[in-house]
């Protein structure tokens, strides 16, 4: 027999048959296992079902998750993710090869993302997304303020409170985002091109409060970094406590320890404003006097120089006439004075009204409910307990 000689065989399975026999060993001993990788090729079909690969250094494997699995994981899956799934291996006979059925998505380990974390900050420092000359400077006196974080957290509880104490005037605008969990990424880098694109305020917070290497983790996926980079307002990342630092802290134009100090970083303090404004209207008429009494004295010099006194006898016939124009000048001086003295009084009263504990001080009260003024009959629950607050003190209330 040559060597290309077959020998016949009763027993030569079918494509089919070899296919089968694979499938039932793939799929009776690979069920209910975890993979962890990075996603890529993310595409979500018309009906719902997400096919992507999920990937290392090495290999790659086809993932599929049906529709009804990812309405009960609430997720939004895009590229570049780091993650762990869950499910089956499924043979797919017609085209010869073998998938994963998943049913569950989780973040990665801490190792992992510490390695990640290293591998993305080392990548967007060497395209030089962290130099200075890239970021924004923040406005002295914003008028609009945007923040992306979630409405349920105590983050935004944090900066509401302290804009409101530090920077009535402003108003600020809220987009809520998931930040923790695979959905949270692309939620932020939505609220982020939102206020990008719109233009809507001057200057805008993102962050949430602390937590491990994983609840922090959605800011420091690249697309969040790109997304502060590219953006046309100035952007305050707070993502954390003071120990945590985010890759979005590096490419943000500031970075607060905090939620509250991000708040603090974006406004001034109105007092300070007042105090300020009262210093000037204190030194405008401090150098105003001073020039006046300059003048005069320059005035009484020049009468007893001897220059003056060789031509006394040829100016007194204008003495009258510099009095009349000395009394001009403390006329239109004392007009100036009164007309800053009454645009300086303008401005006090202004700031003034829109002091938020002003009512307080005339002995109005304020109905506080869970940890927030109620301003309207709507907003207040008569089943729950609550407090009045006076300018000196505050009273609970049980219902």
């Amino acid at each position: 027999m040559s060597d290309k000689q077959i020998p016949f065989l009763f027993d030569i399975p079918t494509v089919s048959q070899l296919t089968d026999k694979i499938k039932t060993l793939l799929e009776q001993n690979f069920v209910d296992i975890l993979v962890e990788g990075e996603t890529s090729n993310v595409k979500q079909s018309r009906n719902g079902h997400y096919y992507f690969t999920l990937k290392d250094a090495d290999a790659s494997l086809p993932c599929v998750i049906w529709r009804s699995t990812a309405q009960r994981l609430d997720i939004n899956l895009t590229d570049g993710q780091h993650i762990v799934v869950g499910g089956d291996l499924q043979v797919y006979p017609p085209h010869g090869r073998y998938q994963m059925m998943v049913s569950l998505v989780q973040q990665a380990g801490i190792g992992k993302l510490q390695q990640a974390f290293e591998k993305l900050k080392a990548k967007l420092k060497a395209e030089g997304l962290f130099e200075d000359h890239h970021k924004k400077p923040l406005p002295k006196f914003p008028e609009h303020i945007g923040v992306v974080t979630s409405a349920t957290g105590a983050a935004f509880q944090d900066i509401r409170s302290t804009l409101e104490k530090r920077w009535p005037l402003a108003d600020f605008k809220l987009y809520h985002a998931s930040v923790q969990g695979v959905n949270a990424a692309p939620e932020i880098v939505k609220g982020i091109e939102y206020f990008s694109l719109t233009k809507n305020v001057d200057v805008l917070i993102i962050g949430r409060g602390g937590g491990s290497l994983e609840d922090l983790w959605p800011f420091n996926e690249e697309a969040v970094a790109r997304a502060v980079f590219a953006s046309e307002v100035p952007i305050i990342s707070a993502v954390g406590h003071e120990v945590d630092f985010s890759i979005s802290d590096f490419v943000a134009d500031g970075r607060a320890a905090t939620p509250t100090q991000a708040a603090v970083m974006a406004v001034p303090d109105i007092n300070e404003i007042r105090f300020l404004v009262e210093d000037y209207t204190r030194k405008l008429e401090t150098h105003t006097t001073g020039a006046i009494d300059l003048y005069k004295d320059r005035v009484q010099n020049l009468a007893k120089s001897h220059a003056l006194q060789v031509v006394k006898q040829k100016i007194q016939s204008a003495e009258s006439k510099i009095g009349a124009l000395h009394q001009s000048l403390n006329h239109q001086v004392q007009n100036l004075l009164r007309n800053r003295k009454e645009q300086l009084t303008g401005l006090h009263h202004l700031l003034d009204k829109n002091n938020p504990n002003e009512p307080l001080e005339k002995g109005f009260t304020r109905v506080w409910q869970d940890g927030k003024w109620i301003r309207t009959s709507h907003s207040f629950s008569e089943s729950s307990a609550f407090e009045l607050e006076w300018k000196d003190q505050k009273v609970g209330i049980e219902n």
